[in-house]
């Protein structure tokens, strides 16, 4: 569907929009893809290279990945909006260039965490800018069909480049071949988004002007406001914000304890390198239908349902010790987290209005991708403390926890405008 304003001037809606709206899907891919290049061979290499014999050593670079990604998170929201969309996209790939190098060949393990403090602020930038971008072009009718597209495609990179690190460390080593890959996209990203991306702020003024209403209070909202509403004050931004840190929280066990758990039952680096991208596969093909089903059916139902899976999913992995069992728990785990991730970013898209849309974006996305500092953090002390095994059934816990705090407080937000 295509919703025409000021007089045909700008056009929302993915019909409308559909070369740059595919573009952006490609960018985003790229994206996934950087990050996928760690997913296997980054928790190895930990052991293996540089002889981490702690877990919370051997999960800094989540840490720091984390910390960094959810901070600037909040900051591209702001500065999206006031310097535009594209340079924010642009900064955000020219800050990576030295990750690839670095995590190639850096001598010791403080280059790896610095890596990943790039590669966090290249995360948030990038991810963030082409979230934004596709919600300011799909306008409100098919916003959770385009949030599935875009995080299918995300996660999607990362999965097939988890899969090929693996295959790669397997035959030629750990280092540093696997990291080349990233090198190609880490190119090929920065060109597109110099040379055919296309700034995209017009399209959300536009939305804002059909909302003419509300538009003069909602522009005068600050940005302080603006991330107490998303945090605290409104019912549904602000279970949505707890369940996107919750969803992270899991996915940096999923990313770097995982990997430690199955190498300790005997797995080989290709069987590790399958788990690593069987999870994140299965969450992003399955966005591709749970996004445009949060547009038919309602968001709330989806989000509490995948956080229950996702939690039910961590205990199998718990209780798991071969390669059958591990690859059904991620095919759960993947489908659970499908149900949730694209949905989420939903609710703040339906909630938010278009003046202060952006900036509830980073500021949901600040805390939800804080979960990785968070989960880094408590998977690596309680790895150290109680076992592997301990720290798995505790994240399994707060998961379900949190879907039981969205099933109470969310409200539904699929049609919703701003309240």
């Amino acid at each position: 569907m295509t919703t025409h304003a000021d007089a045909g001037a700008v056009r929302l809606g993915l019909r409308a929009n559909l070369a740059q709206f595919s573009l952006l899907v490609l960018v985003n891919a790229l994206v996934g893809g950087m990050l996928g290049q760690e997913r296997t061979v980054l928790p190895l290499l930990a052991d293996d290279v540089f002889h981490l014999s702690a877990y919370t050593a051997a999960l800094t670079y989540i840490l720091a990945f984390g910390a960094t990604k959810a901070v600037t998170n909040f900051f591209a929201g702001t500065l999206s909006d006031r310097y535009g969309r594209r340079p924010v996209l642009i900064a955000g790939w020219l800050i990576a260039l030295p990750v690839p190098a670095m995590l190639a060949w850096g001598p010791t393990w403080g280059w790896m965490v610095a890596a990943n403090v790039l590669l966090g602020v290249n995360q948030g930038l990038t991810w963030s800018t082409t979230v934004i971008m596709k919600i300011d072009l799909a306008g409100p009718q098919r916003r959770g069909l385009a949030m599935g597209l875009n995080e299918a495609a995300g996660y999607g990179a990362v999965a097939a480049t988890a899969m090929a690190t693996g295959a790669i460390a397997e035959h030629a080593g750990l280092r540093p071949e696997p990291f080349l890959l990233g090198a190609a996209y880490l190119a090929v990203a920065l060109g597109l988004s110099v040379f055919a991306v296309r700034e995209t702020r017009e399209h959300a003024r536009a939305e804002a002007a059909l909302h003419p209403v509300h538009a003069l209070a909602e522009r005068e909202l600050t940005t302080a406001q603006v991330a107490r509403r998303t945090s605290l004050t409104d019912k549904a931004l602000s279970a949505a914000s707890q369940a996107g840190l919750v969803n992270n929280l899991n996915d940096a066990l999923a990313w770097g304890i995982f990997p430690l758990l199955f190498a300790a039952h005997g797995l080989s680096v290709a069987e590790i390198g399958v788990l690593a991208a069987l999870y994140p596969a299965v969450w992003g093909a399955g966005q591709l239908v749970t996004g445009w089903w949060s547009d038919h059916v309602g968001r709330k139902a989806l989000i509490t349902a995948g956080m229950l899976l996702q939690a039910a999913a961590i205990g199998v992995v718990a209780e798991g010790t071969t390669f059958p069992v591990w690859a059904v728990a991620q095919v759960l785990l993947g489908i659970g987290t499908a149900l949730v991730y694209p949905t989420l970013l939903a609710v703040i898209g339906d909630v938010a209005h278009p003046a202060w849309r952006a900036r509830a974006v980073g500021v949901y996305r600040l805390w939800r991708d804080g979960g990785f500092a968070v989960g880094a953090l408590l998977a690596g002390v309680l790895a150290d403390a109680y076992g592997l095994a301990t720290a798995v059934w505790t994240v399994a816990a707060l998961t379900a926890a949190s879907g039981a705090i969205v099933a109470v407080r969310m409200y539904e937000t699929r049609g919703s405008a701003t309240p």
